[in-house]
């Protein structure tokens, strides 16, 4: 019998269709596009070259792609960074429906909040699992101390009225085998560790050289443009005295520009951006750190700003940003990217400055300082205006919101979480 080739062939496209089918194949477009503007990125952008991209934005590329991948375990080291609010939403909603385990490391409390059913803190050199999310573990964690410290002070009193009896009738023969029997429980008892110190609140506030005028910046009909991109189109603003602002919003809406516009490190196309009378200004933003000196130590580098300042109270602020002891004498040099922002975020609170523009503070920091980042910015008696996709962050230090709408600086005059119920109730 003669092969019909033809028909084996057409066999053989039936079964691969098939099995491109249930693998997903058909739908794998689909499903790409969905992820990548989930991550912010727009129909036009699927289309170009990924050297056309920053380091942040290729990020997201790798990310996306781990996430279309669907492995049976995901791992993921803080997948928030150099996402903004919308992406980081995205992110949660997608990993709240991932059928499969993962395991995420974030200091976005607010983002493990929403995705993590279990939490596992590493601390002296032990893993301590909590049933929950971040919130319940903090919860648990104090209520675990709480009773951690009462055993060790129980445990304490009783091994110190055993040593006390030791003591007391070492030396008496009658009561030789009770003194010998105590001295071996004494041998045997597994000793209770006290709880570890955490950090206490802030109690050095940062000063202000000088009372500015009641209108610390404005902006008065702005115009920026990147190339034919617009970011500002007859913009104006206003930061008053006493203001706490967080500008929040998509990346690629031009919020570090405006930062930058306002300290007067970019220039613009059109209109005008004015410091108000006797306003001393400090910026903030990740390239300072390439300003740091690599051969001086962290006391070194902190006396360059804080000139007028005690070693001992450069040192206490060292403490702050949790550089303790001999940490002080570590040359800049040797410091990961974490803990060079801490040394900048400490030399910008030194200089006495009475407005601080902050682009991503909390980048690179672990909970412990932005929390204490967030307690000196709320003592802190100057103006600021910061960027941050942190909402806990912002939930905490801002009193004021900012974000860039139709190119146009738009104004909430409340708090984040005030904010957010009010564009909830809008939409």
């Amino acid at each position: 019998m003669e092969t019909n080739y033809q028909d084996v062939l057409v066999d053989e496209l039936a079964r691969l269709q098939e099995t491109f089918e249930q693998l997903g194949g058909y739908e794998l477009q689909a499903k790409t596009d969905a992820v990548l503007e989930g991550m912010g990125f727009t129909t036009q952008d699927l289309e170009r070259p990924m050297n056309e991209f920053s380091g942040g934005w290729r990020m997201r590329v790798m990310l996306a792609k781990l996430l279309l991948q669907k492995p049976s375990l995901l791992l993921l080291d803080e997948p928030t960074n150099h996402l903004d609010i919308t992406s980081i939403q995205w992110v949660e909603s997608y990993l709240q429906n991932y059928a499969s385990a993962f395991i995420v490391v974030s200091h976005d409390r607010s983002f493990l909040d929403q995705v993590a059913t279990k939490t596992v803190e590493v601390a002296q050199q032990q893993l301590h699992v909590y049933m929950g999310n971040y919130t319940f573990y903090e919860q648990e964690k104090a209520q675990r101390a709480a009773l951690q410290q009462n055993a060790y002070a129980n445990q304490q009193k009783t091994i110190q009225q055993t040593e006390d009896f030791v003591e007391r009738f070492r030396s008496k023969a009658s009561k030789a085998k009770q003194v010998q029997s105590r001295i071996k429980a004494l041998e045997r008892i597994e000793k209770v560790a006290p709880v570890a110190a955490t950090a206490s609140p802030i109690k050095f506030r940062f000063s202000t050289q000088q009372q500015p005028g009641k209108v610390v910046a404005s902006l008065a009909h702005a115009e920026k443009n990147f190339g034919p991109l617009a970011i500002l189109k007859n913009a104006s603003a206003k930061i008053e005295r006493g203001d706490k602002i967080a500008l929040i919003g998509a990346n690629g809406k031009g919020k570090s520009t405006l930062l930058r516009i306002i300290a007067g490190l970019e220039a613009m196309n059109a209109g005008e951006s004015i410091l108000g009378h006797n306003v001393n200004m400090a910026f903030y933003a990740q390239h300072q750190l390439e300003a740091l000196y690599l051969d001086h130590t962290i006391l070194t580098e902190l006396k360059r700003t804080g000139a007028a300042r005690s070693e001992t109270e450069l040192r206490s602020i060292a403490g702050m940003f949790l550089f303790t002891k001999d940490d002080v004498f570590k040359k800049i040099g040797v410091l990961s990217g974490g803990e060079k922002s801490r040394v900048a975020l400490a030399k910008v609170l030194l200089s006495e400055a009475n407005f601080l523009l902050l682009d991503e503070p909390t980048n690179h920091l672990d909970m412990v300082s932005i929390n204490i980042l967030a307690q000196t910015l709320r003592q802190y008696a100057g103006t600021y205006i910061l960027v941050s996709h942190d909402r806990h962050f912002v939930a905490q230090v801002a009193t004021k919101i900012w974000y860039i709408e139709e190119k146009q600086i738009k104004e909430y005059p409340g708090t984040y979480e005030e904010y957010t119920y009010w564009e909830q109730q809008s939409a």
